[in-house]
């Protein structure tokens, strides 16, 4: 059964069942929608308008047996930054598409009404049924009742009360095995989804082979299993991320002074010990909970975990390092418990948990609450739940609420919150910052392996040398990664340990009966960072916007007293390839 492109126009409420063109075939995950995106989508058009469109993709190896391998991208022209975006997640939606056949799910259009809509996905199409019922509903409303409805083994993406009212740091939330969420988190899509009037989508696959066909089966049995042994080999894949998920980090990173705290004020927060991944290690198990989860089928990492409150009482699952450093170190606050509720609400709304606990930190900068108030940051996240002006402001993420108070410190690169770690720390991260296609984004090039965890080597992260190429090599692998379906954590085992990249190759080439090289995934990688550059360019973007906030220049931040020291033409060199 040949794969297929299912349509969704939203203003007529049409749907259509396309072959995949030539030039798709051989794409998925990240390089077909920012290749569907780039050839259909008109870079200087609004948004949130007609002409915008949110594509979804599993990944080329999604639904083999292929470890940590059940990623769906989802793209669209971004409403909070204006370029390009992609983003991936976990949960079982990538899986079941690609069992089905589904090459990519397109939605376009917008409603002639003011009416929300239910997209219900089977092997046969699309049927497009009114959601009124669900208008203002949180996500965990509508998991529960679409489970009672069509079971557990639904596949769901939807946008909570954030993404109906199109605000920009609304996410989509795709559920995990376990009926919890996951998240395609930052730049906005969950505004695109709402402005195609689009609550939920619920994937059904019923008729669907259990297994996808192979073109060599032994081949990929052999190729997948060296894989697999790559990443269970590990320390970090096979080892601290299972044991203490990816809050791991959070000692790791204060102890090299990258831990930006009080609005960036510092590298190093004096309370990291209270909201570190051992320590909440201890109190998931003290507590019976569980200290590992996987997001999807075949996760061997298993860097999640369900964090329970003192009555073993569910509160939040995927409870991650940079949620908790922007709702922590960065808002000064240590409360893991309180930091637990918050992830919580903000799954239930559906906003970006790095872009929604940066802002709040602004609201602190701005005094409209205190740093270190955790019932304040509660509050406010139930102004954003209620649609209060407030609440508006806030959901509008870190870029508009910082000009709305008029602040001068707002730590965002092309309108999206800079994550957990200092730029001026680690220099090869604020090179990721400046140089992503889609704003500031740590997953887009993550030198932190090799900065600080030293994998793939060791590139000093207080020194300017190296950290250029580096940022270029690892954006080019990771757009790589994103376009296999495969996790991005896998990229330490493929930094580290010289099995695991030609394993992904064999993989790919016993999926489809192709004779790829090493050399032909860095090329895709390539190819994608030029499209997602190249769309940027046409919609207004200049090297320019490839820049940090001055006050990284300005001010020396400790304990090293570094600075943000790289001159515009050394940024530039970057895309000089």
């Amino acid at each position: 059964m040949a794969d297929k492109i299912f349509r969704v126009n939203m203003n007529d409420l049409s749907v259509t069942i396309e072959d995949v063109p030539s030039a798709w075939q051989g794409l998925g995950g990240r390089a077909l929608t920012s290749a569907v995106v780039a050839a259909e989508v008109p870079p200087t058009c609004h948004p949130l308008g007609k002409y915008n469109k949110l594509v979804f993709a599993p990944g080329l190896l999604s639904g083999t047996r292929a470890a940590n391998s059940g990623r769906l991208s989802a793209g669209a022209k971004s409403p909070l930054t204006g370029t390009i975006k992609e983003c991936n997640s976990g949960g079982t939606a990538a899986q079941l598409l690609a069992r089905m056949g589904i090459k990519a799910l397109i939605l376009e259009g917008v409603p002639t009404d003011n009416r929300l809509y239910g997209l219900q996905v089977t092997v046969n199409g699309v049927d497009i049924v009114p959601a009124d019922e669900l208008a203002d509903s949180g996500n965990f409303t509508v998991v529960e009742i679409l489970e009672k409805q069509s079971g557990k083994d639904c596949g769901l993406l939807s946008i909570g009360q954030a993404g109906e009212r199109r605000q920009l740091a609304a996410n989509i939330s795709v559920k995990d095995p376990d009926s919890k969420f996951r998240s395609l988190g930052r730049g906005g899509l969950g505004a695109v989804m709402g402005s195609k009037g689009v609550k939920y989508i619920l994937i059904d696959a019923a008729g669907a082979p259990k297994s996808i066909a192979l073109a060599d089966e032994e081949k990929f049995k052999q190729a997948a299993k060296t894989f697999a042994k790559a990443l269970l080999d590990h320390p970090v894949c096979g080892g601290a991320l299972g044991a203490y998920g990816t809050d791991v980090l959070i000692n790791i990173v204060n102890e090299v002074g990258g831990l930006p705290t009080r609005n960036f004020r510092s590298g190093q927060f004096d309370r990291h010990e209270m909201i570190s991944g051992e320590k909440m290690a201890e109190i998931i198990e003290s507590r019976g909970g569980k200290p590992k989860h996987g997001c999807h089928a075949g996760c061997v990492m298993q860097c999640s975990q369900v964090y329970v409150d003192k009555d073993g009482n569910y509160i939040t699952s995927g409870f991650e390092y940079e949620s908790i450093w922007a709702m922590g170190a960065h808002c000064c606050i240590d409360d893991l418990d309180l930091l637990a509720r918050a992830d919580s609400i903000m799954d239930d709304i559906g906003v970006d948990s790095i872009e929604m606990a940066v802002t709040i930190g602004l609201a602190m900068e701005a005094g409209i609450i205190d740093f270190g108030d955790g019932p304040g940051f509660l509050k406010l996240l139930q102004e954003v739940k209620e649609g209060s002006p407030l609440g508006r402001i806030l959901g509008s993420g870190a870029a508009v609420t910082g000009k709305a108070y008029g602040l001068t410190r707002v730590p965002v690169v092309k309108n999206q919150a800079i994550p957990a770690y200092d730029p001026r720390s680690v220099k090869g991260i604020g090179i990721t910052y400046c140089t992503s296609t889609m704003g500031a984004d740590h997953t887009a090039g993550y030198t932190v392996a090799t900065n600080i965890l030293k994998s793939g080597g060791f590139v000093d992260p207080l020194k300017k040398e190296g950290q250029v190429e580096l940022s270029r090599n690892l954006q080019i692998a990771t757009a790589a990664i994103d376009s296999t379906g495969l996790c991005i954590f896998v990229a330490f085992a493929v930094l580290d340990n010289e099995a695991a990249l030609p394993a992904v190759v064999d993989m790919l080439n016993a999926r489809y009966g192709l004779s790829l090289t090493i050399d032909d995934v860095t090329a895709l990688g390539t190819s994608v960072l030029k499209t997602e550059h190249a769309f940027n360019q046409a919609a207004g973007f200049t090297n320019v916007h490839d820049r940090l906030p001055e006050f990284f220049v300005d001010e020396k931040v400790p304990p090293h007293d570094a600075v943000w020291d790289f001159s515009g033409e050394e940024i530039d060199e970057f895309w000089n390839f």
